[in-house]
C-alpha cells in the first residue's frame, strides 16, 4: 500500500460504512469517485471487512486466542494479524515487530497454510508490501526489514535459541508436544516492550489449551463455522451440519467449542461420534424412560427423560438399539415433566414409560396416571451406584450396538464426564440415568432373560 493509499484509508472507511446501506446507484456514484490507489487498497482494509472475532481485543493481553469451528476465518485473522505487526505506514517504515515466529503443527503445514495458503500470508498482503519468501532459511522478509521465521512446533527442542517480538501459531490444540512446545515459544518471546501471541485453533481438550485460555494475560475471541458462510463454498455449511449438526464433535468442529473429555470415561467423544444415524429404523420397540428430580425449583436437577427404540428380533448378538430424543427438563414440577414424559410417549408411539421410584416412590406413577391412567408403566429400583448401573450399558456402545440420532449433544456431555468412579461433571447425571434405564429396559434385561438368566440386582425388577 503506497503512502497515499495509506492516508486516504480513514476517509475510505467511513464513505464505505456510508454507502453500504445506499441505493445501489448511490454505490456506484461512490465507487465511480474513487481513485485506482483507493480502489486497488480496498481489499486490503482489512480493519474494515473483518468480523468481530478476526479483530484483537484491546487490553494489555500478551496472548489472543482465536477459537472457531471449521472455516470459521481463523487463519485469516491470523496471516492479517501478523501483517499488521509487521508492516508500517509505508513500505519502508518499521512496523510493530521486527521478529516474528510463525509456528504450525509441522514445517510443510506452516508453510502451504500459513504462509501461502488462500488465506495466508502472501494472499492477503497488498503487492507493495509483501514479503519474500527465502526458502533455504524458512523466512519472510519484508520491504521494511522485518523477518518472519517458519518453525515446526514437532520437535519442540529446535525452539530454543531463538527469540521474537511476535508469534502466531496455529492449530495449537492439535500440537503433539503442545506443552514442551509452547514453552519453548514463551522463553523465545522476549524482545521489544511488550512482545504477544496470536494463538489461531480449533478447540480440543488439551493442556496446553486450557491452562493457557486459564492465564490472565490471554484474551480469546470466538466464532462457529456459520460466521463465515459468506466467504465458504456453497452448500458446505448444509452438508457438514447434515451430517455433525446435534453432535459432540459438531459443536467441536462447527461450533467451536471447547468440550471437556475424563480421564476414565465410560464414553468418548470419538466412540459417540461413531454411534451417530441419521435415522431410526421402523418397528422397533420403544420406551420412555424418566429419571424424576427431588425437588423442582430452578437450580434443582433436572428430570432426565429419554426416548429409545430397539430391534430385538433374532440371535442376542444381532440386537441393536437406537437413542431418539433427549426431552430432559429443568425446574419442572412433577406435573409439569409427567407432561412432558406422556407428551414423547405419545409422539414416539412407545410401549410403555419406565422410571426409577427410588426417590419418589408412588408418586412417579400416580403424577403420570394423573394425565393418563391407560400408559403402561414400570417402576424401577436402583440399589447399585449410577456408575456401576451405566457400565453394561457403556459396553453396548463398545460393541457397535447403540446409535444416537441427532441433537443429543448435552446427554453426550453427561456420558462423557461419567467415569467407572462416579459422575465427574457438574450436578447429577440425570440424562445418563434416563438412558441407562432405557437402554437396560430394551437390550440387557430382554437378554438376560433370553439367555436364562437373572436380572442382575440393582438395575431393576
Amino acid at each position: 500500500m503506497t503512502q497515499r493509499q495509506t492516508l486516504t484509508t480513514s476517509a475510505l472507511k467511513s464513505g464505505a460504512c456510508l454507502i453500504a446501506s445506499a441505493t445501489p446507484q448511490d454505490r456506484a456514484t461512490f465507487l465511480n469517485s474513487l481513485t485506482d490507489d483507493q480502489i486497488a487498497a480496498l481489499p486490503y482494509l482489512f480493519t474494515f471487512w473483518a468480523m468481530p472475532h478476526q479483530l484483537p481485543p484491546e487490553g494489555d493481553w500478551r496472548t489472543w486466542v482465536i477459537m472457531g469451528g471449521r472455516g470459521a476465518g481463523k487463519t485469516r485473522a491470523g496471516a492479517e494479524w501478523v501483517r499488521g505487526m509487521a508492516e508500517g505506514v509505508t513500505p519502508r517504515a518499521a512496523g510493530r515487530a521486527r521478529r516474528i515466529a510463525i509456528v504450525g503443527e509441522t514445517f510443510d503445514q506452516a508453510r502451504e497454510v500459513m504462509i501461502f495458503g488462500d488465506s495466508g500470508i502472501m494472499a492477503v498482503s497488498p503487492a507493495s508490501q509483501r514479503p519474500k519468501w527465502i526458502a533455504g532459511r524458512k523466512q519472510l522478509q519484508w520491504p521494511n526489514g522485518a523477518v518472519a521465521q517458519v518453525c515446526s512446533a514437532h520437535d519442540p527442542e529446535s525452539l530454543r535459541g531463538p527469540q521474537f517480538d511476535a508469534l502466531w501459531a496455529d492449530e495449537l490444540a492439535k500440537w503433539a508436544h503442545g506443552h514442551d512446545s509452547w514453552d519453548m515459544l514463551q522463553f523465545a518471546l522476549r524482545l521489544g516492550e511488550h512482545p504477544q501471541a496470536c494463538v489461531t485453533t480449533t478447540p480440543r481438550n488439551v493442556d496446553v489449551l486450557k491452562d493457557l485460555l486459564a492465564r490472565d494475560s490471554t484474551v480469546m475471541t470466538h466464532a462457529p463455522t456459520e460466521a463465515n458462510a459468506a466467504n465458504l463454498a456453497k452448500g458446505f455449511i448444509d452438508e457438514v451440519q447434515a451430517k455433525y449438526g446435534g453432535t459432540r464433535l459438531g459443536r467441536q468442529e462447527l461450533e467451536g467449542k471447547l468440550l471437556a473429555d475424563v480421564a476414565g470415561a465410560l464414553w468418548t467423544p470419538q466412540l459417540l461420534a461413531d454411534a451417530q444415524s441419521d435415522q431410526a429404523p421402523h418397528g422397533m420397540r420403544v420406551v420412555v424412560a424418566v429419571d424424576p428430580a427431588v425437588s423442582s425449583h430452578s437450580k434443582s436437577d433436572a428430570c432426565g427423560i429419554i426416548v429409545a427404540g430397539a430391534l430385538t428380533d433374532g440371535p442376542v448378538s444381532t440386537w441393536r438399539a437406537f437413542v431418539i430424543e433427549d426431552a430432559t427438563v429443568q425446574g419442572a414440577t412433577p406435573s409439569e415433566w409427567a407432561a412432558v414424559a406422556v407428551e414423547a410417549f405419545e409422539r414416539h408411539s412407545a410401549d410403555k414409560i419406565v422410571a426409577e421410584v427410588n426417590q419418589g416412590g408412588g408418586l412417579v406413577e400416580s403424577v403420570i396416571r394423573q394425565i393418563s391412567d391407560l400408559i403402561p408403566f414400570k417402576a424401577l429400583h436402583a440399589s447399585k451406584g449410577k456408575a456401576r448401573r451405566a457400565e453394561p450399558v457403556a459396553a453396548l456402545y463398545e460393541q457397535g450396538r447403540v446409535q444416537h440420532l441427532r441433537g443429543l449433544g448435552q446427554l453426550e456431555d453427561q456420558m462423557c464426564a461419567m467415569t467407572t468412579s462416579g459422575f465427574q461433571g457438574k450436578g447429577s447425571p440425570d440424562r445418563v440415568d434416563a438412558l441407562v434405564w432405557a437402554l437396560h429396559e430394551l437390550m440387557i434385561a430382554p437378554s438376560l432373560k433370553a439367555q436364562g438368566r437373572p436380572q442382575v440386582r440393582g438395575l431393576g425388577r
